[in-house]
């Protein structure tokens, strides 16, 4: 099966890592720049070296799973028989992306979103073919999880179908109708945002929030640092998805929470959030 991955940052990367380290799959990764899709494939390539040297893969294995990357613009998709974007968290870019590839891809080609929080009826509208949701977990390459979500015009043979296809790359899909955030994202960033809020009462300090939260509910990572691995950005888009999409204020995003983001401190991919990264 030849995959279209759109969005070649992190996720994107970790993505096109599950499929093409499954037999019987090639992806094309793609990006606004062919530099940037070139950026993504160095990311996989690292990780394939990391696991050469680490011999849980040979050196012959890796460059063959490196040999069915190819990286480029949207354009490159022609010939796929699933998109799987991976772009901002924004609905007009989504739409439009999917508007573009409508012109690019074959008739039979599957549209998939990996949205994690953004209505894929919403992002299908106006498209010649059913829109699913594709919603893969960070570290992509490494998460168990994908949430396979059906939007109002998506059939059922089309869900039944995406599942499959998560099963063959390894993964674990959970069926999930449409609703803001989904499951894991409506139960997590809510939480995330609370511990913003505990943090920005003084309630206790950031460490301590955390290990309250590993010890006394078994976490393996606090809320606090697992804002940071998220981006601080994405808490707040997908809070604000929720906060608009049901109109309930326990949604409310953090004063503190739009602060940090407001002054560029997103967490880890910047070296500061509520966290100092550096060094």
């Amino acid at each position: 099966m030849k995959v279209g991955i759109i969005g070649a940052g992190t996720m994107g990367a970790g993505i096109a890592q599950a499929f093409v380290m499954t037999e019987g799959y090639e992806v094309f990764l793609c990006d606004i720049k062919t530099e940037y899709a070139e950026g993504g494939k160095a990311k996989i390539q690292k990780n394939m070296d990391f696991l050469v040297s680490k011999e849980k893969i040979t050196k012959e294995k890796a460059d063959g799973i490196m040999a069915k990357i190819t990286t480029g613009l949207n354009n490159i998709c022609a010939d796929c028989d699933l998109i799987v974007e991976v772009a901002l968290e924004k609905m007009e870019i989504k739409q439009s992306i999917f508007k573009e590839l409508m012109g690019i891809c074959k008739k039979d080609c599957i549209f998939a979103s990996n949205t994690s929080s953004l209505s894929i009826t919403g992002i299908g509208e106006g498209l010649d073919r059913p829109m699913v949701g594709m919603h893969f977990f960070n570290p992509a390459d490494r998460m168990k999880l994908v949430e396979v979500i059906a939007g109002k015009n998506t059939p059922a043979d089309l869900v039944q179908k995406i599942k499959n296809i998560a099963i063959e790359i390894g993964k674990t899909p959970v069926e999930v109708n449409e609703a803001p955030g989904f499951v894991v994202n409506r139960i997590l960033i809510p939480m995330i945002n609370e511990a913003i809020g505990v943090l920005a009462a003084g309630t206790a300090s950031a460490d301590d929030i955390d290990i309250a939260m590993q010890l006394g509910a078994s976490h393996p990572m606090g809320p606090l640092h697992l804002g940071d691995l998220v981006g601080l950005d994405i808490v707040l888009a997908i809070m604000e998805v929720l906060y608009t999409e049901t109109g309930d204020d326990k949604y409310a995003p953090q004063p503190l929470l739009k602060e940090l983001v407001a002054a560029g401190k997103l967490g880890k991919k910047t070296g500061k959030g509520i966290f100092d990264y550096a060094g």
